[in-house]
């Protein structure tokens, strides 16, 4: 029995969002090239459209679907759109999130709070909403949450309360949508991609002082692919007894 089968997503098909550049896109491909056709949505329509035009010339199937996670008639239309265009949906991957804003909690404007908390947690819980109502038996959602949610987090606390929330709904969707689809997520550490670099003010030539501060025992910061051969392994068969888990993806503990 050959050892593929545990990761072959053959017949599958996966929404990606945030998915026009840094952890979304590496996701996008992992999945792409495990066999998925995957449906890609950001906020910007000519990066998806690049990822998809680019697995499609791989020879791929790949669909852009430019898509406000904010906008609930937008989520459903983009949950619609790839079962329309493939015939089904399997595997839904909430990425879509940040904060470009660092500032301690007292001083952070409400404005930032509020657009936090709808993109990184409310739009989670209604993409899973859409993606159940739409999805196959046998489904399965990956939330990808990050360290900030796991404790204390000067500068950003409005940020890792978004993500602490994410981990509780992860646990909770998963009880309440078991058999029927497997619910995990996935906390990574230091990816340098343009929000991060954007929210803690780091330029290129500040990485590898980054990488010595942080200590990590891989002793080095982490790629978008990496985060995609963990969202791979959520949705594969290899873990088909295996849900309600948060992952750390960090390079450490």
């Amino acid at each position: 029995m050959s050892i593929e089968r545990f990761v072959d997503l053959s017949g599958q098909v996966a929404v990606v969002t945030g998915a026009g550049r840094g952890i979304g896109e590496g996701i996008a491909r992992v999945l792409s090239e495990a066999g998925a056709a995957v449906v890609l949505a950001a906020r910007r329509a000519n990066e998806v459209e690049r990822v998809a035009k680019e697995l499609r010339g791989l020879g791929r199937k790949a669909l852009a679907v430019p898509t406000d996670v904010t906008d609930e008639a937008a989520v459903e239309a983009l949950a619609r759109s790839a079962v329309g265009a493939f015939g089904a949906l399997d595997i839904w991957v909430n990425n879509a999130g940040g904060s470009p804003i660092a500032a301690p909690l007292v001083e952070l404007p409400r404005a930032e709070w509020d657009a936090t908390l709808a993109l990184n947690l409310t739009a989670v819980w209604v993409c899973c909403v859409a993606a159940v109502r739409h999805m196959r038996e046998g489904g399965r959602i990956v939330n990808i949450s990050s360290l900030a949610g796991h404790g204390a987090f000067p500068g950003s606390g409005h940020y890792g309360a978004a993500k602490a929330a994410v981990n509780n709904l992860t646990l909770t969707l998963a009880a309440e949508l078991g058999p029927k689809v497997r619910v995990n997520a996935i906390s990574p550490g230091a990816v340098p991609t343009e929000i991060m670099m954007t929210a803690l003010g780091l330029a290129q030539e500040n990485l590898p002082s980054l990488e010595k501060k942080l200590r990590l025992p891989l002793r080095r910061l982490g790629t978008p692919e990496d985060l995609g051969a963990a969202v791979l392994f959520f949705c594969a068969p290899a873990s088909s007894w295996v849900t309600g888990q948060i992952l750390r993806v960090a390079g450490g503990p």
